[in-house]
């Protein structure tokens, strides 16, 4: 049985919130670590369905050529978490959102690259018009909440080099397997924004492709 839907409306908003208000998030301060946000840009399909945004990376890109992420980035000397992830949301994909929008903040996840990421929940709304520039992002993608509900999610697997479970989140629409660190967050979105729970991703660990 599939799970039901989730309208973009003042209802879900509400949960949402409620939900945030009552996790007490983990941050991490390590000073070997760069730091960097990403956005859980929160806005509707043409259907009115809650939806995430995700792109898919420009192939000329630097650094994770290709892969799947949330928008994001380093921040910038004197920027919060806040700041950062809703600036990279607007040069990446052309969504402006002001501060007001923004729900709360997740457990820091640090990776193998030497980052450490603050997850943002953002509101974005049912208006929202996505512009990728292609000179960084090569598609962009609104990913109904509810994908985050089907049972093989997480998938969880073993690696020799590693102690730690390697987490994915699999996505039908996308024909994609979503790897750590942006998978981490993805459930983490799930259990404590959407159900309430007070589950933590530190320890899931990153495909081995993911730690240079």
């Amino acid at each position: 049985m599939s799970a039901p839907r989730l309208i973009m409306d003042d209802g879900l908003r509400g949960r949402m919130l409620a939900n945030l208000d009552g996790f007490e998030r983990h941050p991490l301060v390590d000073e070997g670590l760069t730091h960097a946000a990403v956005a859980l840009m929160l806005v509707a399909n043409e259907a009115g369905d809650a939806c995430f945004v995700i792109t898919r990376r420009a192939a000329r890109m630097k650094d994770h050529a290709g892969q799947w992420a949330l928008p994001g980035g380093r921040l910038e000397p004197g920027e919060t978490a806040t700041e950062a992830a809703l600036r990279e949301t607007d040069e990446e994909v052309g969504l402006r959102v002001s501060p007001e929008n923004v729900l709360g903040l997740l457990d820091d996840y640090a990776t193998r690259s030497g980052f450490v990421i603050t997850p943002v929940v953002v509101w974005g709304g049912t208006e929202a018009a996505l512009h990728p520039d292609p000179i960084e992002v090569a598609a962009v993608y609104r990913v109904p909440l509810v994908a985050l509900e089907e049972p093989q999610v997480p998938r969880l697997r073993s690696i020799p080099e590693s102690d730690r479970p390697v987490i994915s989140v699999p996505i039908t629409m996308l024909n994609a397997d979503i790897h750590a660190p942006t998978a981490a967050i993805l459930y983490q979105l799930r259990e404590v924004v959407l159900r309430g729970e007070r589950t933590r991703v530190a320890h899931y660990e990153q495909p081995v492709f993911a730690w240079r």
